[in-house]
């Protein structure tokens, strides 16, 4: 089944398959929508197993106590029909014969001392049930999160934001739904199953005969359901992720909805995604509604059975009264359980979807991982080398064929040339985003691939044109760069980038929220406090990926003032269509197709007359 078919094949044409097929591409993560066949199926389910395992591992003795005050509330359940059993055979007579209440007082005790017993178990059940299940889901949304933070920004650019939130949020709420509520039906069911089998063959065995006659065709459903429903509700979590994708990157996105007046579009397409989860939802509410009516269908005949059978072997003196009442309780016992199984069955499909996705992205490998062995630097001079770097983002597309690049310590080099030339895989190769299919770059000549993640972190940093801030004050956005460092240290940062002055105007000064995205500043004003970030965390080798791009000419010159004293004794790579910012380096190399065809200071460049002359005489000719 595709996702453009919730409720069987059609020659119509879907509207909504463009966005759809798109958005299943770009998940990154292995779901059964990506599978058809059985050995991946398989798989996906033993992956689910493990990560389910790995879960309740550490709550081996929690759960084993949860198991413990189900057995004890199963046997208090079991013995209540015993219970009307012996009071009906023994208690009624020894009452209307002889007056004797000392029988049914002492039954009734025991039906007080049974309820008692039974409140506390799930009394305590409950309480510790829910504190496993936190404990459960907390471990594992951490586990989540930090497999995210560990994967590439390859993996990121593929795995859409709205497929992150999805599991992280319906996801894990499935999984919470089924360890917090569903392991009791399970258990219980289990242990009613066997006990109450065993019970009604030792007080009867005929009519227990009778009873189990039931089981096959209770089998032949169960086994129909199974199959049926794994397919419904791994198709209903795909929907449901379908949905909070579109709905994330929608709001995402809602300036260009508006500016171009997409709501209606937007509209057409949401509404398509959420007629496709209505159906899959409705297709496994179908079948749970036939499971469950064929369940109590079952359960009714086997009721009925039971009693005429019983009813006669009454009549005819071989069995007591006392023991077909008991029997009709027990009957009830056996299958409302079983009926709630059903129920534990839906949650437990949509858990186990949760889990084939989490467990995904929990084994998708780490493509830039930490070195088994991390070398050290010392004293970092901030040297950068490519030697025979060879780069593809995919196999038919070669962005670096092979480039040989060293640049000295504490230079500043302008990376130019046109879209798609590299410069920005080289920052990203640089920033170890990304590691080369071939070669090696290497800081002070250790390959980044050697260094460890503090210490590469520690000594490279890269600026974007995104100038990214968190919500939070001011002070820590800036305090990013050198997390503790003191107020002092925050506000030099601020000074020496020339961002003091407007911060000190704020209402709350460095401690006014800056909002999402530092949205109550402008592109300017978040440039600065990028650049106050950057020189508080004081790397040896600074990028800069388009960093005044987005700026107008007022903030660019603040921004070009604070760059001198960013860049000062620190190795830097400069990328920028605007030429105002290369003119600051001192050595500029024009790429085209991932090799360097020029290479020299700025001024030579342009006396020579080459490619960069030309990019230079068509920046000035913008400026007229």
């Amino acid at each position: 089944m595709t996702l453009a078919e919730p409720t069987g094949k059609t020659d119509k044409p879907d509207k909504h398959s463009h966005w759809r097929g798109h958005a299943e591409s770009s998940e990154a993560d292995r779901t059964s929508a990506e599978v058809d066949d059985a050995e991946s199926i398989k798989e996906l389910r033993s992956q689910s197993r493990r990560l389910l395992g790995s879960m309740m591992r550490p709550h081996k003795k929690g759960i084993l106590f949860l198991c413990g005050i189900l057995v004890v509330q199963n046997f208090a359940s079991m013995a209540t029909p015993l219970l009307v059993m012996y009071g009906i055979d023994h208690g009624i007579p020894a009452l209307t014969d002889r007056d004797d209440y000392s029988i049914v007082a002492t039954i009734g005790v025991a039906f007080a001392v049974v309820a008692i017993l039974e409140y506390l178990c799930v009394r305590l059940y409950i309480a510790q049930s829910a504190k496993v299940s936190a404990a459960m889901l907390f471990a594992l949304r951490s586990r989540v999160f930090r497999k995210f933070q560990q994967l590439s920004v390859s993996f990121h650019e593929r795995f859409t934001s709205g497929r992150v939130t999805a599991r992280q949020s319906s996801d894990m709420e499935s999984i919470r739904e089924m360890t917090e509520n569903g392991v009791d039906d399970l258990v219980l069911a289990a242990l009613n199953v066997v006990t109450i089998t065993v019970v009604m063959l030792v007080i009867d065995a005929r009519l227990a005969a009778v009873a189990l006659l039931t089981f096959p065709l209770m089998l032949l459903l169960g086994r129909w359901f199974s199959k049926v429903s794994a397919v419904a509700y791994r198709r209903a979590r795909e929907t449901v992720a379908l949905l909070i994708v579109y709905f994330v990157e929608s709001m995402g996105g809602v300036r260009a909805v508006q500016a171009y007046r997409r709501e209606e579009r937007d509209r057409e397409l949401f509404a398509g995604l959420n007629t496709d989860n209505r159906f899959a939802q409705a297709a496994g509410h179908q079948q749970n509604a036939f499971m469950a009516g064929g369940m109590r269908g079952i359960g009714h005949l086997a009721t009925v059975v039971v009693l005429l059978f019983g009813g006669w072997q009454v009549m005819q003196g071989n069995t007591e009264l006392g023991v077909l009442a008991a029997f009709l309780l027990y009957m009830k016992r056996f299958f409302d359980p079983l009926n709630e199984l059903v129920q534990f069955y839906n949650v437990l499909q949509s858990a186990t979807s949760a889990l084939e996705k989490i467990s995904g992205v929990l084994d998708e490998p780490v493509e830039v991982a930490e070195p088994e062995e991390p070398r050290a630097i010392e004293r970092p001079r901030g040297e950068l080398r490519f030697d025979g770097v060879r780069f593809q983002y995919r196999d038919d597309q070669v962005v670096l064929p092979g480039l040989d690049l060293r640049i000295p310590g504490g230079q500043t080099t302008a990376l130019v040339g046109s879209t798609g030339a590299g410069k920005t895989t080289i920052a990203k190769l640089v920033s170890r985003f990304y590691d080369p299919k071939a070669g090696t770059v290497s800081l002070d000549g250790v390959d980044l691939r050697d260094l460890a993640e503090a210490d590469l972190r520690a000594n490279i940093v890269m600026i974007t044109q995104e100038n990214f801030l968190f919500n939070g004050t001011i002070a820590e956005n800036i305090e990013l760069g050198r997390p503790g460092a003191p107020r002092e240290r925050i506000v030099e940062a601020a000074k020496v980038v020339g961002a003091h002055e407007f911060i000190d105007a704020l209402p709350d000064g460095y401690d006014t929220h800056v909002r999402k995205r530092g949205g109550r500043l402008s592109a300017g004003q978040r440039q600065l406090v990028v650049f106050a970030r950057a020189f508080l965390a004081d790397p040896r080798v600074l990028i800069l990926d388009e960093a005044t791009s987005s700026l107008d000419i007022p903030s660019e010159r603040l921004v070009q003032r604070a760059l001198r004293t960013i860049l000062a004794d620190r190795t830097a790579i400069i990328i920028a269509h605007r030429l105002s910012t290369v003119e600051i380096a001192d050595r500029v190399l024009v790429l085209e197709h991932g090799r360097i065809i020029e290479d020299g200071h700025p001024e030579e460049l342009i006396d020579h007359g080459g490619e960069y002359a030309t990019l230079h005489r068509q920046w000035e000719d913008s400026l007229v």
